[in-house]
């Protein structure tokens, strides 16, 4: 019996992929939960496993082609009622798959890539062997030629020579708008568009914040577990969200249904290699510090590697940006549908402040800014529940009572 795999939703709005890498080829035998093929949704590279025991009878897609959600990605004959084929076609042995890239002449053509790669390199006359590969066995991938472009080298042309004999100049440079750009981009417009908007901007003082912070990374902190402060700044919302559970809710697309949810699925804005992700902690309820703190460890380093799972990507409540790990203190952030809030922390700076007594002493302040949907939240709540989170940062011990 012949089977076509059907390719599953793999995220929340993505509806093609291109084909990176088959694991197999025409002819294999392969077992369940066997991976078989690399795709790139444009925000994260995925590992697609099969879901049959059999052989692979039929590639619908050539790597770098763009293959269709809810469409056949490859045909499979089921173990079983081909099996006298299935032996006789493994006995033919074929090069493995990423083999055939290099078997080109000329520097270039060696490289291990994808032919969507080299197109790519065509386009902004790259070349490829002078490109740092961070694939498998040193593959070079789509955001390697994005990162090569994006530092502003000296770009060595594919003749090099005659260019620098003609002594041409600079000229402008045009690219497709496409990938974590361009869903970005399509996102953050119906975002704007469809909700209404307003932010909410407070200081919060987190000098007590930060000494709790150390006192947990001498204690707990090893070179698996990182303790920063975001764990802190996670765990603190989630407290929080339980006496103002609508700062956790989302609405339907017709804005006819509020659902309040559960689950606090906390996201956080990643700057990762394949762009801007927003991966986020599920249950943070039901976590304590030292659980939120490993997953943000992971998750921080699967969004900056691009291969993320799209599950990780999915589900997200209410969002956390930390734009003071770059710079800046105040922003008005866009919010992450279908949630109805967001938060920007700022950068931590020594400001002087008067204490109760009247002194004026140095403190660490984080300014935060809080975009709202206002059909959903008005101002004095979200000032309150802004007040009791500031109140959990700036009194560290307070969460604990709380989590009693």
């Amino acid at each position: 019996m012949q089977k076509d795999f059907i390719l599953p939703d793999i995220g929340e709005g993505i509806v093609e992929c291109e084909v990176i890498e088959w694991k197999i080829k025409e002819g294999d035998c392969i077992k369940e939960d066997q991976i078989i093929v690399d795709v790139s949704t444009d925000k994260a590279i995925v590992e697609i496993p099969s879901m049959y025991n059999g052989r692979i009878t039929k590639l619908h897609y050539a790597e770098g082609d763009i293959a269709k959600v809810h469409q056949p990605l490859f045909a499979i004959e089921l173990e079983g009622e081909a099996a006298e084929e299935t032996a006789a076609v493994e006995e033919v042995a074929q090069p493995p798959a990423a083999q055939q890239f290099a078997q080109s002449t000329g520097d270039s053509h060696k490289v291990l890539t994808t032919p969507a790669v080299r197109k790519m390199a065509r386009e902004h006359h790259l070349d490829l062997a002078v490109i740092e590969g961070t694939g498998k066995q040193g593959r070079v991938l789509k955001e390697d030629v994005l990162d090569f472009l994006a530092a502003d080298k000296p770009v060595p042309p594919e003749s090099s020579v005659a260019t620098a004999a003609m002594g041409a100049e600079p000229v402008d440079r045009t690219e497709t708008i496409k990938g974590v750009r361009k869903i970005m981009a399509e996102r953050m417009s119906e975002a704007v568009s469809t909700i209404p908007h307003f932010t909410y901007v407070d200081e919060a003082d987190v000098t007590q914040l930060i000494d709790f912070r150390q006192n947990l990374k001498d204690s707990y902190g090893t070179d698996e577990l990182k303790i920063t402060l975001m764990p802190l700044f996670i765990k603190a919302l989630s407290l929080a969200i339980k006496e103002f559970p609508i700062l956790n809710s989302r609405t339907n697309d017709n804005f006819s249904q509020l659902t309040y949810v559960r689950s606090h699925n906390i996201g956080m804005a990643v700057d990762g290699k394949a762009g801007l992700l927003v991966p986020n902690i599920k249950n943070v309820q039901q976590l304590g510090i030292l659980a939120i703190a490993r997953e943000v460890m992971r998750l921080t380093a699967a969004a900056r590697s691009g291969k993320i799972d799209p599950s990780d990507l999915s589900g997200g409540t209410i969002t956390i940006s930390n734009i003071g790990a770059i710079g800046g203190t105040a922003a008005t952030p866009i919010i992450n549908k279908p949630g109805v809030a967001i938060v920007a922390l700022g950068k931590i700076q020594t400001l002087p402040r008067y204490n109760d007594q009247g002194e004026l002493v140095a403190r660490k302040i984080m300014t935060v800014s809080w975009s709202g949907d206002h059909r959903v939240i008005d101002g004095g709540t979200i000032a309150r529940f802004n007040n009791l989170w500031t109140r959990y940062l700036e009194e560290p011990s307070t969460m604990f009572v709380a989590m009693a």
